[in-house]
């Protein structure tokens, strides 16, 4: 039977360097893309997709980011509070650990969505979850079909999704996505302590249990404000 996860956690802490001079005085994801912020389309996609609560580290401008979350009624939200230590993106989810339960959930970066926005995609990973085969699930963007990525690439895969690290100057045709489900229990025994997913993902990619599924959506990667103005007018030629 297949479950949706219930619990979801936004990635909220970082400064935004790249978004400057917009997030001088305000956190990243509460810059509004078409007048929706980029927090909001994705509690509103998690949502619609059966979450029921939602786990959201603060750091840069915490204060905003809180009395934000506190107008959303659709689900349940908890704050990981990040205000001493940015602990980048895996000792995020070493911090909140004791929050996110047991069982598979969401992660969600906040600096990228897909349109149409609606729910489908996140759907499809919880079905293509097969935890006896993998620990993680990504969602993976066709970097021929995005706005505001200019990288080679980050993974190549294999007929059945089981994935392989971008290597050198090679250019692969799939960017991360910025949306996967995990297994909490990655992060038991992890340190509460600045440090990168990356070093949990290479452990997996080396037990071949890092799996990825395209998305079959143009992707909207938020990353600067040039890429935000080009976001809003995908948004605008295509009905939002």
């Amino acid at each position: 039977m297949i479950t949706t996860p219930r619990t979801a956690m936004l990635l909220a802490a970082g400064f935004g360097q790249r978004m400057r001079p917009l997030t001088e005085t305000t956190a990243k994801p509460l810059l509004p893309v078409a007048d929706i912020a980029l927090i909001d389309r994705h509690l509103n996609m998690l949502a619609a997709a059966g979450v029921k609560r939602a786990i959201v580290n603060v750091h840069w401008h915490a204060d905003k980011v809180e009395a934000h979350l506190a107008s959303h009624k659709t689900m349940e939200i908890i704050v990981s509070d990040e205000r001493d230590t940015l602990l980048e993106t895996g000792g995020a989810l070493a911090k909140a650990r004791p929050l996110l339960g047991d069982d598979p959930v969401f992660i969600v970066n906040t600096d990228a969505f897909w349109g149409p926005a609606d729910a489908e995609p996140l759907s499809r990973l919880a079905e293509n979850f097969v935890p006896e085969n993998m620990d993680e699930l990504l969602l993976l963007a066709d970097t021929c079909r995005c706005i505001g990525y200019h990288g080679r690439g980050d993974f190549s895969k294999d007929p059945a999704g089981c994935l392989q690290r971008r290597t050198g100057e090679a250019v692969s045709d799939w960017a991360y996505a910025g949306v996967r489900i995990l297994k909490p229990e990655l992060y038991d025994d992890q340190d509460i302590a600045p440090f990168s997913a990356n070093r949990i993902w290479n452990q997996l990619l080396e037990n071949q249990r890092l799996y990825g599924i395209p998305l079959d959506r143009f992707w909207l990667h938020v990353g600067d404000p040039t890429a935000l103005r080009d976001a809003e007018m995908w948004l605008r030629c295509h009905g939002e």
